[in-house]
């Protein structure tokens, strides 16, 4: 995991040398906090206890280039429609949400029932990645405009580290006793692992200064593993379980205009 965390940071590494060889630009910072709802085995798909049930929180620091200004000249750079209308942004983010059972089942009074409620979960992830923000409008018309609006929509990738935790208050996970039958015998784990994921973005700045502004975004971002959450039936005989993990973001930020 390590190994390939190292290997993402020198890949961004030499997007970064790569575009500062050919472009000139500045440099923004900021940072976010928000709410998380991860959609995955624990609780039943569009169900809106387990939406608005597991949910959790995030933060994370960013990191802008501004194609539209050249730091080094102080001036901005020639009109153009890519560098009046795209930011390249990377971004450190870690989120983290406790997990339930909800739905129908939850509330049988069985034995399955009670297996349900008794099972339950906590996820963390830590992201590394990159996005492209497209602004419609024009970026440099928005860097002198205090009290404007920039929307954008961005689409990237990230790399996901995540940490699960899996557990039964009935007692130890394995058992007929303890355990829901669609998750023996492998349909759970405690283990952790990593994985990539994709993340579609759309969002407004608001100017408050010449040097910084505030943002909100809601974010989409699709796992390519099913074990984010530590629960996984298998799909070749539980004909529902077709979908990796997933979830939704809603953050509130401040960026700083650097250089």
């Amino acid at each position: 995991m390590i190994k390939k965390a190292k290997y993402l940071l020198i890949f961004l590494l030499g997007i970064h040398s790569s575009i500062k060889a050919q472009f000139g630009f500045s440099h923004e910072i900021g940072a976010f906090v928000g709410g998380v709802a991860l959609q995955s085995d624990f609780g039943v798909k569009n169900d809106f206890n387990t939406n608005v049930g597991n949910t959790g929180f995030a933060v994370g620091f960013v990191h802008y280039l501004d194609f539209s200004f050249d730091a080094r000249s102080r001036t901005y750079n020639q009109v153009d429609f890519f560098n009046s209308h795209f930011k390249l942004r990377t971004e450190l983010s870690y989120n983290s949400t406790k997990l339930n059972h909800f739905g129908e089942f939850v509330n049988k009074e069985s034995i399955y029932g009670e297996q349900l409620r008794a099972m339950k979960g906590h996820s963390k992830v830590f992201d590394i990645g990159m996005q492209l923000e497209y602004y419609p409008f024009s970026t440099r018309a928005f860097s002198v405009s205090d009290g404007s609006f920039a929307p954008y929509i961005g689409f990237g990738a990230h790399y996901s580290s995540f940490d699960n935790n899996v557990y039964s208050e009935l007692g130890t996970l394995g058992t007929p006793l303890t355990t829901y039958p669609r998750y023996l015998p492998n349909g759970y784990s405690s283990k952790g692992g990593s994985t990539w994921s994709m993340v579609t973005t759309i969002g407004t700045r608001y100017k408050i200064s010449p040097l910084s502004d505030l943002f909100v975004e809601l974010r989409w971002q699709y796992y390519f593993s099913d074990w984010v959450d530590g629960l996984r039936k298998d799909p070749e005989i539980w004909k529902e379980n077709k979908s990796n993990d997933w979830n939704v973001w809603f953050n509130f930020g401040y960026i700083y205009y650097i250089s």
